[in-house]
């Protein structure tokens, strides 16, 4: 008989969620962890099934007043006390657990300045957090909204000190997104082992990466086509209009069901995980 690999749930923790989970996180101690939804986060221990405290609650009394929700949330790596979430309005509150039991006023407030020049209506859409991570050294917290990449600097809450393009290609077309539902969609992102490098998904199986100290970025792609073992993959480039190069692509022959929300990099190697829609790709560094 072939092997069967099966899951089987060591313990349950229920009842505390009335809307979707989006997040969990476990603390740096080892003890606790965190789960959020739409509306609440709650502070779980890992021992404890039946049970566990709400550490940020913002919904309103009155249902009609609500205005955002919560999108992601994430322990720091070392300070056990310190956590973060994100919000559909493109804001991050960072809390600190010591300061009071209930996690309704932050400690820090990140938020970009919006451009009047460059509001449309989609603005409040595309500038919803889809990803929030704190990086492994715990200085700077990196957000995904759809159209880009930010890093902050924990010390400060003005603006990101680097903002990456994903696929500003796709801002023209903004209007057909919305009508397939695609503006809605969560794209995670991901930090390498020494935070030098980030990493996010894109549509028609594309894959960005951006070398934060050379200020380099790369597009790849993740299919059968041009995945054998062993190969190399080769760089993409997307066309906006005018004559085509023989190997770029046109941005209207793009694939939007072909979407990579998932991807994760290996803790001290140069290993990355790719999860495009039922295909996992793992792709190594190229070994000379």
């Amino acid at each position: 008989m072939d092997l069967m690999v099966e899951a089987s749930p060591r313990r349950v923790f229920a009842n505390a969620h009335t809307y979707h989970v989006n997040s969990i996180s476990v603390n740096s101690d080892h003890e606790t962890y965190l789960s959020a939804d739409d509306l609440r986060i709650n502070l779980w221990h890992l021992e404890i099934t039946d049970r566990s405290f709400n550490i940020v609650d913002i919904k309103p009394a009155n249902m009609e007043e609500l205005t955002e929700v919560i999108t992601a949330a994430e322990f720091h790596p070392h300070q056990c006390n310190v956590f973060v979430y994100s919000s559909s309005k493109g804001t991050i509150r960072l809390c600190d657990m010591r300061s009071s039991a209930l996690c309704d006023r932050h400690s820090k407030f990140f938020e970009e300045p919006e451009d009047p020049s460059s509001r449309s209506f989609f603005s409040e859409i595309i500038s919803s957090i889809s990803d929030v991570k704190f990086s492994h050294s715990g200085r700077y917290m990196m957000t995904r909204d759809y159209l880009s990449v930010k890093v902050w600097d924990l010390n400060m809450e003005s603006r990101p000190v680097e903002t990456h393009q994903v696929h500003e290609y796709l801002r023209s077309k903004l209007c057909s997104l919305y009508e397939n539902d695609c503006i809605f969609d969560k794209f995670e992102c991901c930090w390498n082992g020494s935070d030098s490098a980030v990493m996010t998904g894109s549509y028609n199986n594309f894959f960005r990466m951006f070398d934060r100290n050379a200020r380099r970025d790369v597009t790849l792609e993740a299919s059968r086509e041009n995945s054998k073992p062993r190969a190399s993959l080769k760089p993409r480039k997307v066309c906006t209009g005018g004559k085509r190069k023989k190997d770029e692509i046109s941005v209207d022959s793009l694939d939007f069901n072909k979407k990579i929300l998932h991807t994760a990099w290996h803790p001290t190697e140069n290993i990355i995980a790719v999860a495009a829609t039922n295909n996992l790709y793992i792709f190594q560094d190229k070994i000379n």
